[in-house]
């Protein structure tokens, strides 16, 4: 993780805060992708969690929203890419419908809903800034599954004359901080230029890095061990992976009760 004062737009983070503490920023983004209105919200959510049953896989949205004319809209950034996000994308759909349907309701209330990804590289690799998605018929594409259901990859590697001036500068914008004259890439700026002098955001972030640390840490310890347990972990291999001496690794694994 970065220092906190470094912070870019595309930080998970840094790009929660802005959206869901500006809403009109947040709908404004929205807006521009989709490329059309947006209502009011009914809420609107930083990293919200989804989780179904107790022992299956949950999820945890960037900004998730829901406005006054029944639209859900799931918007992440990605900024590594090797997620398979096509996957990814379908199994947010399949939470967010899980979670807005109750057992017994009609398949009529599920929601209108956008899966939006934004990412600073060209993800299918074709050249296009927006790449959109929705089902139709293999042999006759002109027939829609009208399921509303709507999946966008917005993506700045693309090269193709393919979005909007406005679109490409906030892609521009994303990558390199150039501001540019749009008004909404202005805004977002300035928005996250007030972010990094928040001093409660400034601590919670350190907090959650000081958290993330300390797990990673133990998760590196947790696997040195259980591999000494099965005897397939020498104490170089394991001290050099923790960063410590061989001698340290031993009192460790000696400590938890691993005899080597």
């Amino acid at each position: 993780m970065n220092k906190y004062e470094e912070l870019s737009f595309t930080d998970d983070f840094m790009f929660c805060k802005v959206l869901t503490t500006n809403p009109e920023l947040c709908r404004g983004l929205l807006e521009l992708i989709i490329g059309k209105k947006v209502g009011a919200f009914a809420r609107l959510d930083q990293q919200k969690p989804i989780e179904i049953t107790a022992d299956g896989k949950g999820v945890r949205f960037d900004v998730y929203s829901e406005d006054d004319q029944n639209v859900v809209y799931d918007c992440e950034m990605q900024t590594k890419d090797n997620s398979n996000l096509p996957k990814r994308a379908r199994y947010y759909q399949g939470m967010i419908d899980l979670n807005l349907i109750e057992r017994g309701a009609d398949y009529s209330e599920l929601k209108k809903s956008y899966i939006i990804f934004i990412c600073p590289f060209d993800e299918f690799k074709a050249g296009l800034h927006k790449y959109t998605f929705k089902t139709c018929c293999k042999e006759l594409p002109e027939i829609t599954l009208e399921d509303e259901v709507t999946k966008i990859f917005l993506c700045a590697g693309g090269d193709a004359d393919d979005v909007s001036p406005e679109m490409k500068e906030f892609l521009e914008w994303m990558v390199s901080g150039r501001q540019g004259k749009t008004e909404l890439v202005r805004k977002l700026d300035d928005a996250v230029q007030k972010a990094r002098n928040h001093e409660e955001w400034r601590l919670e972030y350190m907090t959650l890095l000081m958290r993330d640390n300390k797990m990673r840490e133990e998760g590196r310890e947790n696997e040195i061990f259980l591999s000494v347990q099965e005897g397939d972990y020498k104490p170089k291999r394991g001290a050099e992976k923790l960063g410590i001496t061989e001698d340290e690794f031993i009192k460790r694994m000696n400590a938890a009760g691993y005899k080597i």
